[in-house]
């Protein structure tokens, strides 16, 4: 039967902590956590070890249970501010089961606990190390006071050292899931980043260009709101190639990357297309501001010296071609094929120029 409630305390724990750190991935307790952060996840380990001492074995008024696990988690993730906020939660719902000389011992019990292992979590040594301090400490507070407490020698040589092991198993597993869950998430949003972002420039890439488009374009038309869209290819890019190493070229498109981040506006969208094709979303922006941002960018790029990493200097020039919904171009949707098209005129007409899709309703603006 002992052996079964603390199995069944363990196995509770354990469902517990993988729902918490799967629903809190995106803000994890931290010691540098925000208080509010901070006294919720305090709340949260006391709620648990109140639901844990719903599943304690009764020895007439006294109770037994892993109740200390979740205060010695938040105490070591997240410090002072959660581990007495837990605290606090415990001996009220310890109180509540009953008011007796278990339930006082039970406060001193959880207080020493507490503070133990907020001291040793500040100790300067090895997470394993403060883990087996903090569980033995724990351990050894309890039996003192579960001897006393009991006083039948039968019961207390299948208690104590069962005890001390599913203490053990408990704590170790605990700490053991909340780092498996917080380094597959960490896995998880560095591969999605990954997908979204060119591996060279640290722009977005294709997919997350067409991904973005469609979101935003679709926002465009519900807003009423002008969209343009600029194309930009590096003039005779196969030549810095030919001539310096794909390398070089490289280097190129990574300055090349930070002078259009530069340059537009900051909630400006501006991704890499695939090798030298960049590509900007100006974002609630009318034909005439995005020429200004284009010939801007032409000509920022024109006079810029991009230094390789021989230390020689090299200047290069690039063509733009502009699209915008809804002066130039009647649908989101053409967008990307108007400005293509606008892009290929400016290779066609003399390379280093900004070329605008032609529109009957923009060009009797214009006039």
């Amino acid at each position: 039967m002992i052996l079964k409630e603390l199995v069944s305390n363990v196995a509770l724990l354990i469902a517990s902590l993988f729902v918490y750190s799967q629903s809190t991935h995106a803000i994890p307790l931290s010691r540098s956590s925000s208080l509010k952060t901070k006294i919720v996840s305090g709340i949260l380990a006391g709620i648990l070890a109140n639901v844990l001492m719903q599943y304690s074995m009764h020895f007439d008024t006294t109770i037994v249970d892993l109740r200390h696990i979740p205060i010695i988690l938040v105490a070591y993730y997240g410090g002072t501010i959660p581990a007495v906020t837990s605290m606090f939660l415990v001996i009220i719902g310890r109180f509540i089961i009953g008011f007796n000389t278990s339930s006082l011992l039970a406060l001193f019990l959880i207080v020493s606990i507490t503070l133990i292992t907020v001291i040793i979590t500040r100790l300067n040594m090895s997470k394993r190390i403060k883990i087996f301090l903090t569980l033995t400490s724990s351990n050894i507070i309890f039996t003192i006071l579960i001897v006393y407490l009991l006083q039948n020698g039968s019961t207390l040589t299948i208690l104590i050292p069962s005890f001390w092991v599913i203490s053990y198993l408990a704590g170790f597993v605990s700490f053991y899931v909340i780092e498996f869950v917080r380094r597959s998430q960490n896995l998880l949003n560095k591969y999605k980043a990954e997908a979204a972002t060119d591996g060279l420039t640290g722009l977005n890439n294709v997919r997350k260009f067409d991904q973005s488009f469609n979101e935003i374009a679709a926002q465009a038309v519900h807003k009423e709101e002008k969209l343009s869209l600029l194309y930009i290819d590096i003039d005779h890019f196969k030549k810095v190639n030919d001539t310096y190493g794909h390398k070089e070229g490289d280097q190129v498109l990574i300055e090349l990357s930070r002078i259009l981040k530069n340059t537009v506006r900051s909630f400006d969208i501006v991704s890499r297309n695939g090798g030298e094709e960049f590509t900007v979303i100006l974002l609630d922006c009318p034909t005439d501001r995005a020429n200004e941002i284009s010939e801007r960018i032409r000509e920022k790029v024109e006079t810029h010296a991009f230094l390789l990493t021989t230390g020689q200097m090299i200047h290069i020039t690039v063509s733009i071609g502009l699209a915008c919904y809804n002066e130039t171009t009647s649908e989101p949707k053409l967008l990307i094929k108007e400005a293509d098209h606008a892009l290929y005129d400016a290779k066609q007409t003399g390379r280093n120029k900004v070329c605008i899709s032609p529109s009957h309703e923009w060009a009797s603006h214009r006039a």
